[in-house]
């Protein structure tokens, strides 16, 4: 597995790559996210490994770059910061997984593994599929209706694509929240609500209402 860690504190960077070359893993290490784009035009990983405060372009600035240009490999986020609102920005740029630091290498060594597994069930995976006149392309991560191209964020795309996947069964705002969150956010948390707001208004139309309200316990998707 090859391995893209972008980092400028050489303390953690130093930490990490002896670990993971400990643990059998090929890495590369740029100090910058302008050194990591100008690599990735070059050579292709595995997995990436960003750090959010770098010199110059943020982590987060790399990671929606990446994902505007369908970049499709897998991202775990790196970061002092442990608010929630900064665990939102970064999955919504279009990251899988965000680690805080200081971190426990297992946990960094145990999240890399489910990321490595979680692609290669991807790669297994049809790359389209519809519901009533919507049309779901993952590779392209386009959506049309009757034709006609429907933008949507990385996460709202992620959150579309589940119930999708769900497609006539009721999902939980818990479920939904560890699958296209990846992390146990405070329940009382309303970004499921919010987001599901923002799918609606994308391709909800008045005379075909996909997204349903269970009332009590989360939502479903029919078609």
């Amino acid at each position: 597995m090859q391995i893209l860690l972008v980092e400028d504190d050489t303390r953690i960077s130093d930490f990490i790559v002896k670990g993971l070359q400990e643990n059998g893993y090929a890495i590369q290490l740029c100090p910058s996210a302008e050194e990591a784009r100008l690599c990735l035009e070059d050579h292709s990983f595995d997995l990436l490994i960003i750090d959010i405060m770098l010199p110059g372009i943020d982590g987060i600035q790399l990671t929606r770059l990446l994902r505007y240009k369908k970049n499709r490999v897998p991202i775990l986020i790196l970061s002092a910061l442990s608010d929630t609102v900064d665990k939102i920005q970064a999955l919504d740029a279009g990251a899988d997984d965000y680690l805080v630091k200081p971190f426990h290498f297992q946990e960094l060594l145990a999240r890399l593994k489910a990321l490595q597994r979680r692609s290669s069930y991807q790669d297994f995976e049809d790359n389209s599929l519809s519901v009533g006149n919507l049309i779901f392309n993952f590779d392209q991560y386009t959506l049309t209706q009757d034709g006609r191209p429907i933008e949507l964020s990385p996460r709202e795309f992620k959150l579309a694509r589940y119930l999708v996947e769900h497609k006539n069964k009721v999902v939980t705002r818990r479920q939904i929240l560890l699958a296209v969150w990846g992390l146990n956010f405070d329940t009382n948390s309303n970004v499921v609500d919010v987001y599901i707001s923002y799918l609606r208004t994308k391709i909800d139309e008045s005379q075909q209402q996909y997204i349903h309200t269970v009332k009590g316990i989360g939502y479903m998707l029919k078609g």
